[in-house]
């Protein structure tokens, strides 16, 4: 008899104890198996090896009822992988145990952040290659991230995050793919420059998704450690995705690493070319220092560019069209070059401003949005 279609596959779970060092201690061959936490001396679990017997359901059922009351740490990481099939990222940190807690807390969020730093270049990864992003594509990418699952933590040197699988995900497997494959390139190219002084594997690297977010996030990750070690796996009930091998090699960095980290990140800042743009956008505040003259503008862009805003210096013509222009609510076409230094939030050369016809209705919906920026306009 065959179990029905939704029905969870306990080889999974079979998989993610042993993932997560759970021992199997016997069991009837081809039926079940009966698992004992790593670290302690907990209640054992009977699983199932398979659906297809008329009790694995309540068998099934029973573990996961015992993983919930379980004391093992690990036992968490087992169901969130479970019930939420997910690639998982683990990040070790070689420091010593923290004893205050205090000290704990400071260690603990130092691997949160930079563990989210290295998260962003995979989301940023997706949506283009390049040596530094700055601004460009960061607030979609940071959403993205919001739908990623952290496992608790213990103690302040290990991390576990779950990149839940699906074609649907904001941070699904390009991401996780993309992260792995940067990593494993800058480890390669940090081998490189170290053995022969020479930095040219770093340019090649950005196509593999290697950039100065990353680089960053490692100095932050490395600097007051003895090293780091980033590990994946694929989540089970997908298997891995095309393009990877089954078990992914472990990537690790250590402090003699940073000299060449922090110079990789100083020359893709550096060497980040500005971009020409003619984009349009909506303005959400102007000012200047005298009642005629130039001034700035700052755009909420809505198309042209791939940042959330910017800021331009405009000549008096168009500084007055740009204000005529933001009390309509209507929004304005503006043309410059999209500088690196400062993250591509500084348009410069601006000019050519002209006013954008929309409709009634979305004129209306505009007005409404820039009154979110009332008390900044009042305050200019």
């Amino acid at each position: 008899m065959r179990p029905p279609a939704d029905t969870p596959d306990p080889a999974v779970l079979g998989v993610l104890l042993a993932r997560h060092g759970w021992r199997r201690q016997g069991g009837a061959s081809g039926r079940y198996g009966r698992w004992t936490p790593p670290d302690t001396a907990g209640t054992s679990l009977l699983v199932p090896e398979t659906a297809a017997f008329p009790d694995s359901a309540d068998l099934l059922a029973e573990a996961l009822a015992a993983l919930e009351h379980s004391a093992a740490p690990s036992a968490r990481h087992v169901l969130i992988a479970f019930r939420t099939p997910s690639d998982e990222i683990h990040w070790h940190r070689r420091i010593p145990e923290p004893g205050p807690p205090a000290a704990v807390w400071a260690a603990q969020e130092r691997l949160r952040s930079g563990a989210r730093a290295l998260l962003l270049t995979g989301a940023l990864a997706t949506r283009g290659t390049a040596g530094y992003h700055g601004a460009r594509h960061r607030r979609p990418a940071e959403a993205a991230l919001d739908h990623l699952l952290v496992g608790p933590q213990h103690g302040a040197r290990d991390l576990t995050v779950f990149a839940p699988v699906g074609p649907d995900e904001p941070y699904g497997r390009p991401a996780v793919g993309a992260l792995l494959r940067a990593l494993h390139a800058a480890r390669d190219a940090t081998d490189y420059e170290r053995a022969t002084g020479r930095p040219e594997a770093f340019a090649a690297a950005v196509e593999a998704g290697v950039c100065r977010e990353l680089t960053e996030a490692l100095v932050a990750l490395v600097g007051g450690s003895e090293g780091i070690r980033v590990r994946l796996e694929w989540a089970p009930a997908a298997g891995p995705p095309p393009g990877f091998g089954a078990r992914p090699e472990p990537v690790e960095f250590s402090p003699g690493d940073l000299p060449v980290l922090r110079e990789a990140g100083a020359r893709y800042l550096r060497e980040e070319p500005s971009l020409p743009v003619r984009l349009t956008g909506t303005v959400v505040h102007l000012w200047r220092d005298a009642p005629g003259g130039s001034g700035t503008v700052q755009l909420r862009v809505v198309d042209g560019a791939d940042v959330t805003e910017v800021r331009a210096e405009v000549d008096e013509d168009d500084y007055r069209v740009a204000g005529h222009a933001h009390l309509m609510g209507l929004p304005v076409r503006i043309g410059g070059r999209l500088e690196s230094r400062g993250g591509f939030r500084r348009l410069t050369g601006a000019g050519g401003v002209l006013p954008v016809r929309v409709d009634e209705a979305e004129r209306e919906r505009l007005l409404k949005s820039l009154d979110i920026f009332g008390d900044r306009e009042a305050g200019g």
